[in-house]
């Protein structure tokens, strides 16, 4: 019997078994942009140009080592930090007792703004969601008894990198470890950025030049440091499908390889310690495919640009992490399941090192016990799952084979209209590769809000029962008044004139072009400049950037497929439209250094396009500008969207403010990750809704809207009467 008889047999039994639904056996394409059939054969693979190659040879679609796991195993490396640089230490060294090769390191958002933490602007941030690192004393804390020779230590940095950079390589020194001899990564990845992650300070122009010489600097005097890794990570957790992710990352890569070599730098010299980063969420099949499609990707592009003459200078290496999107603050021990269906695709898709979320992070920071089974899930995959066995298991798969031909085609052409655009750094500036990410998150969303795209615990097979988790407090203001407290002590017995004449040369380079920034930033933390006072002397020279707020629309409500669900919000925005003559106004607030917005633009989109006027206010407020914006805005409503543990000091001081210009007429809302422990304190706080983890946005805009309405009967009079009193 033929193949084609064959498939026609199937094709016939298929039908019958879909109720002669032949649009079933034609497949669909997901969110993800790729064509997923039922059944696929080895006629699939006749457009896959990738075949054929080995592990270890270019372009390295089955990996960047000839041996891959069956010689070595991946890194088993864990990203962690929180409350002072003691703490963390402690944390540090109980991963590595347990198993844990090498260190990845989380800065507090005060650090990553590059502000130091006695700064009034960060109060709410200090410690919370990262370690606080103000000086190279910091940072020889955190290291304490851990031989940076003998560690491999990767940091998550990019708005003040070059104080943390400088500051990790003055504590080695001071440990006695010369510069050459530090092995790990910097994360030096701006672009993303200003598209997704936003703890950017500078603009991109000035933040480019950074980049590169940090590139420069490692590639001559740091052989085993990596000077950047390309993070994906970050575009996914924001939103973005996995043609994006690909193609963006890859893009921004290529883009720091040409702002080098257009520095002199010989491509051979600094790309062979390249490394990338990417997120690996709950497709299996794709998210496999996807570490695939990027190795190969990125061998070709080099190849075609750049032309280098040592073949590691086209291999790309990475680090992965497990998704935090897909944790759920419902049921959360099944978040143990899908780390583990995460961490077996990053596997086995070839990654280098790996984290593996903690299942309690869509409630708060990781408890001990958490992080315990996170790592552990790792060991179990290493040494019981036989993953480390063979190299590539997945090659040959028709579906995985086809999966990854469409991944390098698809992310192919938007690369290809990125370059058209005059590259990523144009891209970035013009806004493109944000808006289209936000476009299908907010789609995302959609689906997930009306039950299109199932999730387990959330929106199908939920329990009532609450699992009571165990939560990390951080004692924000101790935290923050030890760190004022060893500020000072540093600037007491530092001279204050070698720290004024290293930030005056810093200024100077940074103005004339002259010198590199790092060699500079490095003198001058060495005489025990502060952070904050490095990022201050580079902003009064590159200013610091402000991000541009847009709100996409018409997709959250029109991605519905069943209009009904909607209308009980359109009535009740009806209802107070018809009582006050205009529409609802909410304004969205991100308080204190947390840029991490995609919560809030997907608010701002649905609530939109249910009706209301949004109002999207700037990142990094301080309470107090989010009241004066509200009130001179004429709101009803404040939306306060929380992502890094600083809720409990911020929104009380939001309501404060509020109070404090008569103005307790507007309501504040909260959401995000907020621990269920907190609910009644920031109740009390003067709270009226908090929306967890889960929650419909339909659901949250009908409670919204039903609280702004009978608000509005209780104090119109009340309002009334304050506006005509301003006149």
């Amino acid at each position: 019997m033929s193949k084609q008889t064959h498939y026609t047999r199937w094709e016939s039994m298929a039908l019958e078994e879909y109720n002669n639904d032949a649009t079933k056996i034609e497949g669909k394409i997901n969110l993800d942009n790729l064509l997923i059939k039922p059944l696929y054969t080895e006629d699939d693979l006749k457009d896959c140009e990738h075949l054929g190659n080995l592990p270890g040879q270019s372009p390295y679609t089955r990996g960047p080592k000839a041996t891959m796991y069956t010689g070595r195993p991946w890194t088993i490396r864990q990203y962690a930090g929180f409350s002072t640089a003691e703490d963390t230490n402690a944390f540090f060294k109980q991963a590595l007792a347990g198993g844990q090769r090498g260190l990845s390191v989380a800065f507090d958002l005060a650090t990553h703004r590059g502000y130091d933490s006695d700064h009034k602007r960060v109060a709410g941030d200090v410690g919370k969601a990262g370690v606080a690192i103000d000086t190279v004393e910091d940072m020889k804390r955190l290291f304490a008894d851990i031989p940076l020779d003998k560690m491999s230590v990767s940091m998550t940095m990019n708005g003040a990198v070059l104080p943390i950079l400088s500051s990790f390589i003055v504590a080695g020194e001071e440990q006695g470890v010369p510069e050459e001899a530090l092995a790990g990564t910097i994360q030096n990845d701006i672009l993303k950025e200003f598209m997704v992650r936003n703890t950017y300070i500078y603009p991109p122009e000035p933040s480019m030049r950074i980049v590169s010489d940090i590139i420069a600097y490692t590639a001559e005097k740091m052989p085993k440091f990596n000077s950047i890794s390309i993070s994906g990570y970050h575009m996914q957790e924001a939103g973005a499908n996995l043609i994006q992710e690909l193609a963006f990352t890859l893009a921004d890569g290529l883009e720091y390889v040409k702002a080098a070599t257009e520095r002199g730098l010989n491509v051979d010299k600094f790309a062979p310690r390249l490394s990338f980063f990417f997120a690996i969420g709950m497709n299996f099949f794709a998210e496999t495919a996807k570490l695939r499609a990027a190795r190969t990707l990125w061998a070709v592009w080099m190849k075609r640009l750049f032309k280098p003459e040592d073949p590691r200078s086209l291999m790309l290496r990475t680090h992965c992490q497990t998704s935090g999107a897909s944790l759920t603050e419902q049921d959360p021990y099944n978040n143990i399941v899908r780390t583990t269906i995460e961490a077996m695709a990053a596997t086995i898709g070839g990654t280098q090192s790996l984290h593996t979320n903690s299942f309690d992070e869509a409630i708060a920071l990781p408890s001990e016990f958490a992080a315990k089974i996170a790592r552990n899930t790792q060991l179990i995959l290493q040494h019981e799952a036989g993953l480390t066995d063979t190299v590539d298991p997945l090659a040959g798969s028709y579906y995985v084979e086809n999966l990854t031909s469409q991944l390098i085609s698809k992310a192919n052409i938007l690369i290809e209209e990125i370059m058209d655009m005059g590259g990523m750094t144009t891209a970035v500036q013009q806004g493109f590769p944000k808006r289209e990410i936000e476009k299908v998150a907010t789609k995302k969303q959609a689906l997930i809000d009306s039950g299109q795209t199932v999730i387990v615990g959330v929106n199908q097979y939920k329990t009532e029962e609450i699992d009571q988790i165990e939560v990390r407090e951080i004692d924000n203001s101790a935290v923050r008044n030890a760190q004022i407290n060893q500020i000072l002590e540093v600037k007491s017995s530092r001279d204050d004139k070698a720290v004024s004449t290293a930030l005056s040369r810093l200024k100077n380079a940074a103005r004339t072009g002259d010198n590199n920034l790092l060699a500079l930033a490095i003198e001058a933390m060495r005489a025990r400049a502060t952070v904050g006072e490095v990022s201050s002397a580079l902003s009064e020279i590159y200013t610091r950037h402000t991000g541009i707020n847009e709100v996409v629309r018409n997709i959250y409500t029109d991605t519905f497929d069943n209009e009904e669900v909607l209308q009980p919000v359109y009535q009740a925005i009806r209802q107070f439209r018809t009582e006050t003559n205009k529409n609802p106004v909410l304004y969205l607030a991100k308080l204190g250094q947390d840029g991490h917005d995609r919560g809030a633009k997907i608010i701002a989109s649905a609530f939109a396009d249910f009706g209301y006027n949004v109002i999207a206010g700037n990142l990094f407020e301080t309470p107090e500008e989010a009241a004066g914006s509200a009130i001179s805005n004429n709101v009803n409503v404040i939306g306060v969207s929380s992502l890094a543990a600083g809720h409990k000091t911020l929104i009380p001081e939001l309501i404060h403010h509020l109070k404090e210009k008569k103005a307790e007429d507007i309501l504040v809302i909260c959401g995000g990750v907020i621990p269920q422990q907190d609910y009644e304190f920031l109740y009390k706080a003067g709270v009226s809704k908090i929306f967890g983890p889960g929650t419909p946005i339909n659901d949250a805009a009908l409670e919204t809207t039903q609280a702004v309405l009978e608000n509005h009967k209780r104090t119109h009079n009340y309002r009334a009467s304050r506006l005509s009193g301003s006149t």
